[in-house]
């Protein structure tokens, strides 16, 4: 299998393995949109962590496959490709990409459709689909423009260069750098924290952020507010304030 969903703790864990590069041809992205789905369904799944094994996360599309594809071709496979990849975006849970190694083109891509991201201190991220004559096309104009603003999106995609940790790190496309050796490690324990935590509450708030994102302000509070009071309806907000009041905060235990 090209990528596998193991699940402990709470923790789903989406791993590429498709040596040596972990590249995305049609087939693997097929997979992960099924896996993402099933982890998203999944009540056992309470976060996930998006790894690509110790030394690549995914050094991106199967050139090679995509070379022989006509127009027409692309024109039937790219709403495929793009919904692989949203698909790992809309998993209703806390999601953490674990980047070592090469995360270029749909691996970059990828690694935006995480909540949060943990680079390798050799990491090496960008979009070098120009370099190819193209552009991204699995999200990568717009979720990167997103979370670093237009002028740095641009400057990466239009000059297709490489970024290492540090800087990715300065740009904000990654949240955290560590040594290759605990990027995993890492990734696990933020995923294993919030595995712990009240599930609808999460949840919500992944949907207010990210439906937020795509409106305008006042539209965004409305999915806020309608958010919010649906979560005294939840057995977890019944929780959460019956701890605070009889033991204090931060000590709730969530089913």
């Amino acid at each position: 299998m090209t990528v596998t969903l193991d699940v402990e703790a709470g923790v789903g864990t989406l791993r590429l393995d498709r040596p040596p590069m972990n590249a995305l041809d049609a087939a693997t992205q097929d997979r992960l949109r099924t896996l993402a789905e099933e982890a998203g369904r999944r009540p056992d799944v309470r976060a996930v962590v998006v790894w690509g094994g110790e030394k690549v996360f995914a050094a991106g599309a199967d050139i090679k496959e995509m070379q022989g594809m006509s127009y027409q071709d692309m024109v039937d496979r790219a709403r495929d490709l793009q919904d692989a990849f949203t698909a790992v975006a809309r998993i209703p849970k806390p999601v953490v990409a674990a980047v070592t190694g090469y995360a270029l083109g749909g691996g970059c891509e990828l690694a935006l459709c995480a909540d949060f991201r943990i680079a390798a201190e050799n990491a090496k991220l960008g979009q070098p689909e120009i370099l190819l004559g193209l552009i991204p096309g699995a999200g990568g104009t717009q979720r990167l423009a997103r979370l670093i603003g237009p002028s740095r999106a641009k400057d990466l995609i239009f000059t297709g260069r490489t970024v290492d940790a540090a800087e990715a790190l300065g740009l904000g496309l990654v949240d955290r750098v560590a040594p290759a050796d605990e990027v995993y490690v890492q990734a696990r324990a933020w995923a294993e924290r919030l595995a712990r935590g009240p599930a609808y509450a999460l949840r919500a708030a992944k949907e207010a952020v990210d439906a937020g994102l795509d409106t305008d302000l006042d539209t965004g509070l409305t999915i806020e507010r309608t958010l919010f009071a649906g979560l005294f309806a939840t057995e977890d907000r019944e929780t959460g304030m019956r701890s605070f009041v009889e033991k204090g905060p931060g000590k709730a235990v969530f089913g």
